[in-house]
Parts: structure tokens; C-alpha cells; sequence
């Protein structure tokens, strides 16, 4: 049997470690680092074995999955750099890609590094909320070294139709982090943005559906996504300044009173938005190839 090595059972490792078991002829074991997710774990049945030492794992896998930080990966990638199979495929779940895949580097001839972004979470944390069916009709973004194989991209192909992603979309690491910037960082720059204002807690009884869409994201891991906030900056920085111009132009109609511009604005955004539903709508079915 072929081993699959899950590192960290948080949300979204502990998620797939529980969907990919009973993927063709792999064990998967999945590493924590507490007594406490242990048991949880355990409780959930979340991997077919589990061990505290993911490092004394590393000879023997033959596919990895880094479901850290981004700092814990890199970390996890340069001290393990020489413990890993020859020939093993290793994939993270990062949010950001030019950074982790700069520092796969690292690691020796003969040892495939793919990035991998499930787009799929909550707004809870820990192997607690983890569920196989978490990535059910959610995306795959797959950013391929220079030097991945095609038995290996087949492999993560197989693994995520097996996980239930709805497709797999290729990219490479700078077109990921640029537009990650926008449909995820920025969404969680606006719902942090709303929640820091004093006037949050005397909304009670007035918020909407709106409301909580909007604010959904914010109770998030201040710690994690400083790291891929700051990992992020350029892109990040230029699509809130793209954000703040848009802003100024609505604020600057209201004020004036200037209805017909307002309105013509709202309707832009609509129909794209309209637009947008309309198109992936569409393509429910359509399922890229690498």
C-alpha cells in the first residue's frame, strides 16, 4: 500500500485527509502536533492512521500534503528537505503561491513540488468543523513547477475528482497570487475593514443577510493571514487601491446628488455581475484539462 502523509489536521487538512481516504491503494496518515487535535482526530476518524512525527513518515510517502501556515511550510520544506521519497509528489493547500513555490526550491532533484489553493474553508477553524464533503463542487487552482511530471499532475487529477472538486483550474503562481488578491484577499480586507468600526455592536436587530455575507469572513486567523496578507502585498495593495478609487467615485455621487451617474453606475455593476452568475452558470460542466 501507498502512503499519503496529510501535515497538519486543521480545517482543511483534516478535510481531506478524511476525503481522500479510500483513494485507490493509499493510506493516509495524517500528522498533528497536539494531544488535543489527536483525539479529535481520532474521534473523527479523520486519516486511517495518525502520528505526532510526521518527519519519521517522510521516507515512505509517496505523496505529501503541507496543510500549514505559510511560515510552518516553508519551514517544514527546508528542515525536511532531505527526508522526503525519491520520486514523491509533495502539494500544499497555501493561499499564496510565488512565495511557497520559491522556497520548494529547496528541495532535491527527483522530488515533484505542484502548488495547490483549494478554494474552499469556512469561517470556523480546526479539525473539529473538518468534513470529506467540504470541497464538493468547490475549485482546484494548480500552479505546476517547471519541472512537474504529467504522472503526477494525473495523480492530483485523480485526487481531486476523487475529493469531489468541481474543477481544476491551472495557472501559474503570479497570475494565482494576483487574482486571489481580488476574489479572496480583498473580500476579507472589506469584512475586516466593517468590523473594526465602533458601531458594530449597536447594529443588533438591524443587520441583514447583506450584513452577513459581508462580515462572514472576519472571524478569521489574525496570525495566518498577516502572513498571507504581507506575502500578498503588491497585489493586494493594488486592488485595495483600485477599491478605494471606486469608492471615492460612489461616495462623491451620492454626496453630490448626481442620480443619473449613481445610477448609471449601479447598473453597470449589476449587469456585470449579472454577467458573471450567467457565465459560470454556464460552465458548471466544463472541466480544464492539464
Amino acid at each position: 500500500m501507498k502512503k499519503i502523509l496529510v501535515v497538519g489536521l486543521g480545517l482543511i487538512g483534516g478535510s481531506l485527509a478524511m476525503a481522500l481516504q479510500g483513494f485507490e491503494d493509499f493510506e493516509v496518515v495524517g500528522a498533528v502536533r497536539s494531544q488535543a487535535t489527536h483525539d479529535k482526530a481520532l474521534a473523527k476518524h479523520a486519516a486511517d492512521r495518525l502520528t505526532f512525527d510526521p518527519a519519521a513518515e517522510l521516507p515512505g510517502a509517496d505523496v505529501v500534503v503541507l496543510c500549514q501556515d505559510p511560515a510552518g511550510i516553508t519551514a517544514f520544506l527546508r528542515d525536511n528537505r532531505d527526508r522526503f521519497k525519491p520520486g514523491s509528489l509533495i502539494w500544499d493547500v497555501c493561499g499564496v503561491k510565488t512565495a511557497v513555490m520559491a522556497a520548494a526550491k529547496c528541495l532535491p532533484e527527483g522530488v515533484d513540488f505542484i502548488g495547490c489553493h483549494p478554494m474552499a474553508g469556512k469561517e470556523v477553524s480546526g479539525i473539529a468543523n473538518a468534513e470529506a464533503g467540504l470541497f464538493r463542487n468547490t475549485h482546484f487552482i494548480v500552479t505546476p513547477g517547471p519541472n512537474a511530471t504529467q504522472e503526477h499532475l494525473d495523480l492530483l487529477r485523480r485526487m481531486a475528482d476523487w475529493c469531489r472538486f468541481g474543477d481544476v483550474i491551472v495557472t501559474t503562481p503570479e497570475r494565482h497570487d494576483q487574482m486571489i488578491a481580488y476574489t479572496s484577499q480583498l473580500m476579507h480586507v472589506i469584512a475586516v475593514s466593517v468590523c473594526a468600526d465602533e458601531g458594530l455592536f449597536s447594529c443588533k436587530g438591524f443587520e441583514g443577510g447583506s450584513f452577513r455575507d459581508c462580515t462572514r469572513v472576519a472571524a478569521l486567523d489574525p496570525a495566518m493571514w498577516t502572513q498571507l496578507f504581507t506575502l500578498n502585498a503588491p497585489a493586494l495593495c493594488r486592488v485595495v487601491e483600485e477599491l478605494e478609487g471606486r469608492l471615492r467615485a460612489y461616495r462623491e455621487a451620492i454626496q453630490s446628488g448626481d442620480r443619473e451617474t449613481l445610477s448609471a453606475m449601479l447598473a453597470s455593476a449589476s449587469e456585470r455581475k449579472k454577467r458573471i452568475d450567467l457565465e459560470r452558470a454556464r460552465g458548471d460542466d466544463v472541466r480544464p484539462s492539464f
